[in-house]
Order: structure tokens, then C-alpha cells, then sequence
């Protein structure tokens, strides 16, 4: 049997369902799908999009904060390079300072040859103001003799001088006596301050003048907040309201009328940054202003401020700092000016083109008027001293002077003198002051000589030139210097340059020569009396020449004493006595009074066929003056550093070129030539004051020369023309009227004619030269050499029985 083991399958029943139920829910497994997808697909779009939005800002952030990282790092170190730039300005020299020029400081002592009126003029030039009484610093009383002077504190070679009150006495002779007036002490001696002729200015057309903020007059300082900076001591360097006050101001207004910037600001700009207007260097500027603030004190910046805003144009010099603006504006220093001066200094501050007072003096004295104004309402003057400086005028300095000095001639020779004592990189060194030997009185006495006397004497066609030097007697130093007609003219320096033949100036070497010991033919010493020939002369070269020197009027005398010849100024004569003394001993004698170049030893050198400058005669003529005693001309006595110490430099040395008692002689007989001789026209214009001087005269009268001095300066002047043509000028008649225009505007003092030890008075024939005693018959009264004066006894007659008898 089998076994089907097959399991039977079960049929499985289906559901029956309506249509409308199977249509349900078809519709609805339909629509469910459906709508689970759709959802979902939003949903993850969403999703999709938050995510992308949220990555793109996490990459932007990462972006911005790489980039704000960099800019940090880049602000960073510009701010640090921005930090090390100030840090090097305001630390080490925030300027570069010119040089400061400064003449002589008059010194007065018992027995100075300063006159009275040689003093008011200096005090007036100086800027002081002649009161009844002197009660402040800058302030002087006068009367016929005496003048009570308050001197300013100012800086000496020698130390500082403090500000003094004194009362100085004048004679005849100059100063008589200085006294102190607090207890009438006597002074040995007594500086007014230097000027300050001008700074020489290296590589920078800026000009300023240094003055500390404790120098500064308190009324500028607090006027100079309240207008430019109100909030100068509460903020850091830049002010955010004032900025917005200022936009808001200038948007009303349509334009610019309105500043946000501060103080410090204003210095950032100045001292690192251009004029450029930009918003990238306005925000250099408030960032360089912030490190400024942060790292310096209010006053320094202050003082920084002060020193270096811009006050004005000096021509094509700039003016910077309130220091040297006081002198542009005022001609005074800033610790002299007056509450209205001082609102004025800072008034211009706004404009200095704008406000220009000489050329807008309403506009400016109303913008004084505001800044004192302005001063009164923050109570920092009283109503009084209001209204007296609002009532008062600018009080400006003479705008047609220069207020530094245009000294082109003096200038090359004083940069010469310090390139070879000091070497040439001193002037490039900041701060230096430099003291010269310039007498501001005497130079302006010998440009106004020049230029008048050349108008003058000028010719058509014939443009006369000039070169004059003045050295001062007791110093050595050159006092003045004029180099062309024009003086302020910068170019070919005449008083130092020209080579032109010297003609008889030579002559008062050739008798120094003669009167120092040589013999005569009859073997005496040479004095003023000797005999000299005034005959015809004929000398050869050598070669073939011939040379027969002729007097000026062509006449001869057949003898003259040597001091006739001397102060008429004798050819013939001289040229005898100087063949008979030696041209070499002659030559000699010229370079020993500080005559530099080679001489050439012909005979008619002894006439002046010797080609010199102006400077090479003051040299020579110094020598005379200052009793015979050679010092090599400076221009410069000091130079100060930066901190105002002495910089070491050679100085020059003095020997006795002409033995003292000869060059008393040789002096004597130049005060005959001014009484009686070449240049009496002199003589008599001075009459009453004792003068020396020597006319001189080239071939053809193509040069006129004269030399002179009085017991304080020594001049030496040469009037010709470039081209070397004929003037038809003498010596008398061209340089020595220079000469005289000099001494009008700068009265002489007389000279002290006091015999050394040496020299006595002697008596003289006028006829053989032999010395005799005083009322022997017809003499004539010389100073003489005491070691050659040896007069007969009893007038040269045997002595009677009662003279021997009574030893008379």
C-alpha cells in the first residue's frame, strides 16, 4: 500500500471589498506615498540650503577673520614702524636747526672806544626802547654823558649773562665807567648781547629759532588752547567730537570752514606728513597722533608745537615756531612782547598768508582782537588789560628791513675761516651758534658810504666798482665788509678777490723799513727829518730797460725831509731811500705785517707795482694801528655746539712785525698826511679829531686806493672798474671819499697818540736833518727815536768861560 506523504494546500479565501471602498482605498495608497515624498523632499531642500548658507558664513567668517588677522598683524607693525619713526624725531633732533650767525658783543669797560652816540645807535638797533626810567628788561634812559641801561640775559662765549641794570659813563676818550646800579659797584667789563645776523640754512628752506615752552609767555600758551585746541589736556591725541562738529559745520556751510583736527594732530601733519588732502592721510595722521599722545607728555608735544608751526614767509624762507616768528613779526624776542604781540603771534596761526599784516593789517588786528577776546572770556586777562591791547597798534617791525642780515661778502669769508679752523661739516651740524667779529654799525656805515659816494662819483659809461674792508683796531677782527656797489649783491666778492697794483700804500713799509735802524749815506739813523734826494733817477732791469720814476706833478725839489715825502707822497724821494735801504728789507717788512703772497723785488715795488685786495691792506694796515703788532684777520672769535659748549679751535697767534717805537714814527707821520698832506681834504672835514691814513694811486689813476683808521676801526678801500679802465680818480678823490662818508655816519674817535718807551720829542734842522736842541735857531719838533737822537750840546757852538765855569 502506498503512502502519499504530500502535504494538501489549502486554498486561501479573498476578501471581497465595494468598489467605492476599493477605489478608497486605491486613492488613498495612491495618495499617501504621495504625499510622504513631497514633504520630505522640502524638508531636505531646506535643510540643504541652511546648511550651504550656514557653510558659506563660516567660510566668509573664516575669510574675514584671516583677512581682519592680517589687517591686525599689517596695523600692527605699520603702527609699530609709524612708533619707531616719531620715537626717532622726537627723541634725537626734532629739527634740523641752522647755524646761528651772531656779530661781535660790544664790551664796555674804563677807557673803550665807544662813543656815546656809537651806544644809542647800537641800543637802538638791538630793539631796545628809551624810557624815563628804566623799569624792565630791554629798556635804557639817556642824557649827554651817561645812560642807564637793563640789559637782557642772553648767551656768551663766556658764560651765560644774567639780566643787569647799569649805569655807563662816557668822556671824550669813549666809555669812562660802568657801574652796576644796585650798589654802584665799578664793572671791569660789560657784554651787550650779539645780533643775530642771520642762520645759514642746510638743505631745508625752513627757518626757526628755538625757544623752550618755559620761555614762551604764558598768554600765548593758554590763547593757543582756547583757540586751536580747547580739549588739548583731556584727550589722546585726536578728538571724535570735534570731528563731527566740524563735518556738521562744514556740510551747513557748503565748504570748509571748520577744523576737527587737534594740536597733535596738526604736529603729526607738520613734522612727518604732506599738505595732501585724502582720507588716507587724515587716518595716517589720527593714528600717528594717538601713538604721539601716548607716548610723549602735554608739554613736550606742546613745546614740539610751538617750535615747529608755520608763522609766515621770510621771501623764499619759511618761518617756523614762535621764536623766530617774534623776530619776523617784531624784531624783538618773544620774552619782549607786548599781551597784544603775543595774541598776535598765535592769531595768524589760522592764515599767515591770509592774515599777512603789512600787506592786511585791518584784517589781522580784527583776528588780534578775537584771540584777546577770547583770552578775556575764559578770564584769562583782566578787562583792562583788554581793552589797553585791543586799543594798541600791531607794532610791527619796519617791514622794508631784512630782519636778517644780507652780508654776502662777510658770509664767504666767515665760511672759509670755519671750513679751515673747524672743518667743512660744521655748518651741517644742527644747533650750532656761531660768534663772528662783525660790527653791525660799522657795516651798515659802510654800505651806506658805498652806495652813496659811487653814485656820485659815477661817469657815463664808466660803472665804478668797490671793495672795502674795516677791521676793528683792538680785536683783529673784521668789522665790515663790502664786496660790490650793490652790497647785498651775492657774486664776485671784490674786497677779497681782486689783485690790483696797490700803488702808494706801499709806502708806509718803505719808511718803517728806513726808520728801523738802517743807515744813511752819512752813516746816521734815519728819522723824520732826514734828508731825502728829490732828483731825476734812472734804474735798469737788467735787460736792457730802463725806468725813471717821476713825482705826480712832474716837479723836482732837489732834497726834502723823509716826512715831507712822506706825506705828499714824493716818488722820487721814495724810491732813493728804498734802493738805499734794500727792496728785499722792504719786502721783508711786508710780509712781517701779514702780507701773504710773493713780492716781486723790483724797484718799482717801492711805488706799489704790487697787486693786493682790499683785505691784504687791512691786514697790513692792522698791523700799523695796533702798534705794530701782527694778528692774522678772523671773522669768527667762538663757535658753540648744540648744548652750547665751546668746540676747540686754533687761535691765531700776535709778533711784533714793526718794532714798537718805529711804528709809533710811522703812525705819526700818517696823522700828517690827514693835516697837511695827500689827504688834508680829510684833515679839515675832522678837525678836531686825529686821524691817519695813506692816499694810493695805480698808473693812469685805473685804481684808487686809500687806507685810514681811527683810534677803533681800521678801513682800507679800493674804487675802480671791473674792466680795469680809466677812472681819473686819485686816491683823494675816489676811495678816500668813501672814506669820509664813512666817518659821517659813523662819527671817528680820536687817536690816543701816546709815545711808547723809545721815543721822545726831538728838534730837527729843517734844512740838514741834524738833530738839535729845543731853541736852537729855526727847528722843527719831531717825535724821534731816543737811542738815535743825540743832539749837539749849546746848539753846536763852543761853550763860554761861564758855561764851563758853572758846568751848564
Amino acid at each position: 500500500m502506498t503512502t502519499d506523504k504530500t502535504p494538501k494546500k489549502t486554498p486561501t479565501k479573498k476578501k471581497k471589498s465595494s468598489p467605492e471602498g476599493s477605489t478608497a482605498k486605491s486613492t488613498a495608497a495612491k495618495k499617501k506615498p504621495k504625499t510622504g515624498t513631497g514633504q520630505s523632499s522640502r524638508k531636505t531642500k531646506a535643510q540643504s540650503n541652511t546648511k550651504a548658507k550656514s557653510s558659506r558664513w563660516r567660510r566668509l567668517a573664516r575669510v574675514m577673520g584671516k583677512i581682519s588677522l592680517v589687517l591686525l598683524v599689517v596695523t600692527c607693525s605699520y603702527g609699530i614702524y609709524l612708533d619707531q619713526v616719531i620715537a626717532t624725531k622726537f627723541e634725537g633732533h626734532k629739527w634740523h636747526l641752522p647755524a646761528q650767525v651772531f656779530s661781535r658783543s660790544m664790551s664796555l669797560y674804563p677807557g673803550a672806544a665807544v662813543s656815546h652816540h656809537q651806544m644809542m645807535a647800537e641800543l637802538k638797533m638791538l630793539g631796545y626802547r628809551k624810557v624815563v626810567n628804566p623799569r624792565q628788561v630791554g629798556e635804557f634812559s639817556a642824557s649827554s654823558r651817561k645812560i642807564e641801561l637793563w640789559r637782557r640775559p642772553f648767551l656768551h662765549p663766556q658764560g651765560d649773562q644774567v639780566e643787569q641794570r647799569v649805569l655807563i659813563s662816557f668822556d671824550a676818550q669813549g666809555v669812562n665807567k660802568v657801574q652796576r646800579v644796585s650798589d654802584l659797584r665799578e664793572l671791569a667789563v660789560f657784554h651787550l648781547e650779539p645780533v643775530l645776523l642771520d642762520r645759514m640754512i642746510a638743505g631745508s628752506d625752513e627757518d626757526r629759532l628755538f625757544v623752550k615752552t618755559e620761555a614762551m609767555p604764558k598768554s600765548i600758551v593758554e590763547a593757543l588752547i582756547l583757540v586751536e585746541d580747547r580739549s588739548f589736556f583731556r584727550h589722546h591725541g585726536v578728538n571724535p567730537l570735534a570731528i563731527l562738529r566740524a563735518a556738521f559745520v562744514n556740510i551747513n556751510a557748503g565748504r570748509t570752514v571748520q577744523g576737527g583736527s587737534t594740536l597733535t594732530q596738526q604736529l603729526a601733519k607738520n613734522f612727518f606728513l604732506s599738505s595732501e588732502r585724502s582720507l588716507v592721510r587724515k587716518i595716517r595722521e589720527a593714528l600717528m597722533a594717538l601713538i604721539i599722545d601716548f607716548r610723549y607728555d602735554k608739554d613736550e608735544i606742546l613745546e614740539a608745537y610751538l617750535n615747529e608751526v608755520y608763522m609766515g614767509q621770510n621771501k623764499a624762507r619759511g618761518v617756523h615756531g614762535m621764536g623766530l616768528a617774534s623776530q619776523f613779526y617784531f624784531g624783538r624776542p618773544i620774552a619782549e612782547l607786548t599781551l597784544a604781540q603775543q595774541a598776535f603771534l598765535v592769531a595768524v596761526i589760522k592764515g599767515p598768508s591770509y592774515y599777512n599784516p603789512w600787506r592786511y593789517p585791518e584784517r589781522a588786528q580784527a583776528r588780534r582782537d578775537l584771540v584777546l577776546k577770547l583770552l578775556l572770556e575764559a578770564d584769562k586777562i583782566s578787562v583792562a588789560q583788554y581793552q589797553a591791547a585791543a586799543e594798541s597798534p600791531l607794532g610791527l617791525r619796519d617791514g622794508k628791513r631784512s630782519v636778517h642780515k644780507k652780508l654776502p661778502a662777510f658770509f664767504e669769508v666767515v665760511k672759509h675761516e670755519l671750513m679751515r679752523r673747524y672743518g667743512q661739516a660744521l655748518l651741517n651740524q644742527s644747533g650750532v651758534k656761531v660768534y663772528t667779529t662783525l660790527d653791525p654799525m660799522a657795516q651798515e656805515a659802510a654800505e651806506k658810504a658805498a652806495i652813496s659816494t659811487l653814485n656820485q662819483l659815477d661817469k657815463p659809461g664808466k660803472t665804478l666798482q668797490i671793495g672795502m674792508v674795516v677791521t676793528d683796531k683792538y680785536s683783529g677782527g673784521i668789522a665790515a665788509m663790502v664786496g660790490d656797489r650793490i652790497p647785498s649783491y651775492k657774486g664776485y666778492n671784490r674786497a677779497v678777490e681782486i689783485r690790483r697794483p696797490i700803488g702808494s700804500l706801499v709806502k708806509p713799509f718803505v719808511y718803517s723799513t728806513a726808520l728801523s735802524g738802517f743807515s744813511t749815506k752819512q752813516g746816521d739813523s734815519y728819522s723824520l727829518a732826514s734828508p731825502l734826494a728829490d732828483q731825476p733817477i734812472t734804474l735798469s732791469n737788467g735787460q736792457g730797460k730802463t725806468w725813471s720814476p717821476q713825482n705826480v706833478d712832474k716837479q723836482f725839489r732837489g732834497q726834502v725831509p723823509l716826512l715831507t715825502a712822506f706825506k705828499d707822497s714824493l716818488n722820487v724821494p721814495t724810491v732813493n731811500l728804498g734802493m738805499e735801504i734794500g727792496t728785499e728789507n722792504v719786502a721783508n717788512m711786508l710780509s712781517q705785517s701779514g702780507w701773504r703772497e710773493d713780492v716781486s723785488q723790483f724797484p718799482s715795488m717801492l711805488l706799489g707795482a704790487i697787486n693786493g685786495s682790499p683785505l691784504m691792506i687791512a691786514q697790513a694796515y692792522q698791523t700799523i694801528a695796533d702798534e705794530g703788532r701782527y694778528r692774522r684777520l678772523t671773522s669768527v672769535t667762538a663757535v658753540l655746539d648744540s648744548n652750547n659748549q665751546l668746540i676747540d679751535a686754533a687761535k691765531p697767534t700776535a709778533s711784533q712785525a714793526i718794532p714798537r717805537e718805529v711804528n709809533y714814527l710811522t703812525k705819526y707821520a700818517m696823522t700828517q698826511v690827514v693835516k697837511t698832506g695827500t689827504a688834508k681834504r680829510l684833515g679839515r672835514e675832522f678837525a678836531h679829531e686825529t686821524l691817519a691814513g695813506k692816499t694810493g694811486t695805480s698808473n693812469d689813476s685805473r685804481d684808487s686806493w686809500f687806507a685810514g683808521f681811527d683810534e677803533r676801526n681800521v678801513a682800507a678801500i679800493w674804487v675802480g672798474r671791473d674792466d680795469n679802465g680809466k677812472t681819473s680818480l686819485y686816491g683823494s678823490s675816489g676811495a678816500m671819499a668813501v672814506y669820509r662818508a664813512f666817518l659821517r655816519e659813523r662819527p671817528p674817535i680820536s687817536l690816543r697818540m701816546s709815545p711808547p718807551q723809545g721815543v721822545v720829542q726831538g728838534y730837527f734842522d729843517p734844512q740838514t736833518g741834524e738833530a738839535k736842541q729845543k731853541g736852537c735857531g729855526d727847528t722843527m719838533a719831531l717825535p724821534a727815536l731816543s737811542d738815535s737822537y743825540h743832539p749837539a750840546e749849546n746848539c753846536g757852538k763852543p761853550k763860554s768861560w761861564w758855561q764851563n765855569l758853572l758846568g751848564d
